[in-house]
C-alpha cells in the first residue's frame, strides 16, 4: 500500500471516508475533508502542507519510522498536533529538547500549554525549565510588552531584563501616524544603529510612499530587490517581524496589528512579538486607541 494512494482514496470517495470515519467524524466534518473536485489519480493531486503530515502519519502506519537518539525542536509553540506527532515519532525511543515561547505563538493552532504539546510528542513525562531572564530587550520595553502576558500566556511569569540600561520607551498618540513615523525615523537616524519600522501589513504601501517622499534610504523586508544594499532603516510588515531585532524600533498602530489576525489571542501574541524587537529604544506611534492591556 502507498500513503498517497490511501489518502487520495479517502479524500476523493465519500462512501469510503464515511466507512472509515464512522463514529469519529461528523457528516459535516467529513464533507469539509472531501475534495470538491477530486483529481483523476494520486499523481495529479496537489497536496497541501497539511496533507503532507497526513501522508507522514500514513507512512508510519505502513512502515514504522526509525527513531533518532535525540531531537532538538525549536519554535515548538507554533506546531499543530499533527506536526508535533511527526516530530514525536522521530524520537519515539530517544529523547527530545523542546524550545519555545507560548507568548510568541502566531498560528491559529499554536499550543496553549507545554502539557498539551508534550502529549502530542508522546513525551508526557518531562522536565520544564522556564527561562525568565532576558538579555536582549531592555527593561522598559520588556515591562511594557509583558502587560499582554495575562491574556496571551497566563501561566507564564513575566521575564526579567538583566541589562542595567533600562532602554527608552515612548508612547506617541498622534493625529496622523504616517507623518509621525517619518519624523520618528529621522530622529532615530541621529543615533547609531539599525531602525525597524514595523507596520500593519495592509498599511505598508502608504508608509512606503511616505518614506520615499521624505527621501529616507530604506529597504522593505520581504520585497526582492536585486540591486538592494544594506540600509540602516527597514520597513517591516508586522507578519514578518518574528525573529528580527533592531537597535531602535518604531511600531505603528498596535490595534490594527492585533485586528489583522484571525482571533484576539493570536493578534495580541503577534503584537507581543512586534513590541519586543527593540534592543535599545521603542517608539509606539498610534492614532487609534491602544489595546486595553497596554493602556497605563
Amino acid at each position: 500500500m502507498d500513503p498517497r494512494q490511501v489518502l487520495f482514496e479517502l479524500l476523493s470517495d465519500r462512501v469510503l471516508l464515511a466507512a472509515a470515519a464512522d463514529g469519529i467524524l461528523t457528516e459535516q466534518e467529513q464533507t469539509t475533508l472531501l475534495w470538491p473536485h477530486p483529481p483523476r489519480a494520486k499523481g495529479r493531486a496537489r497536496w497541501s502542507v497539511a496533507d503532507l503530515f497526513l501522508l507522514d502519519e500514513l507512512g508510519d502506519v505502513l512502515v514504522r519510522t526509525p527513531s533518532l537518539g535525540h531531537v532538538i525542536l525549536d519554535e515548538a509553540q507554533d506546531l499543530s498536533p499533527m506536526q508535533l506527532r511527526a516530530v514525536g515519532r522521530r524520537c519515539a525511543t530517544g529523547s527530545v529538547t523542546v524550545l519555545g515561547d507560548l507568548a510568541q505563538g502566531t498560528t491559529p493552532w499554536a499550543t496553549t500549554s507545554w502539557d498539551v504539546a508534550m502529549a502530542h510528542l508522546d513525551k508526557p513525562d518531562f522536565h520544564l525549565e522556564e527561562l525568565e531572564r532576558g538579555f536582549r530587550v531592555p527593561a522598559a520595553v520588556l515591562g511594557f510588552a509583558s502587560r499582554l502576558l495575562p491574556l496571551i500566556a497566563p501561566d507564564l511569569r513575566a521575564p526579567q531584563a538583566i541589562r542595567t540600561n533600562p532602554g527608552r520607551l515612548s508612547i506617541l498618540p498622534v493625529p496622523d501616524p504616517v507623518v509621525a513615523v517619518v519624523d520618528r525615523v529621522q530622529v532615530a537616524l541621529r543615533s547609531a544603529g539599525t531602525v525597524g519600522v514595523i507596520v500593519p501589513d495592509a498599511d505598508l504601501p502608504e508608509h512606503l510612499a511616505a518614506m520615499k517622499d521624505a527621501r529616507i534610504d530604506f529597504s522593505v523586508l520581504g520585497v526582492h530587490d536585486p540591486g538592494a544594499v544594506d540600509h540602516r532603516v527597514q520597513l517591516v510588515p508586522a507578519g514578518l517581524a518574528k525573529g528580527l531585532e533592531f537597535d531602535q524600533a518604531v511600531v505603528v498602530e498596535p490595534a490594527r496589528i492585533v485586528a489583522a489576525e484571525p482571533d484576539l489571542r493570536t493578534g495580541l501574541r503577534r503584537l507581543y512579538i512586534v513590541l519586543t524587537r527593540a534592543v535599545s529604544g521603542l517608539d509606539v506611534v498610534h492614532g487609534m486607541p491602544l489595546p486595553g492591556p497596554l493602556v497605563d
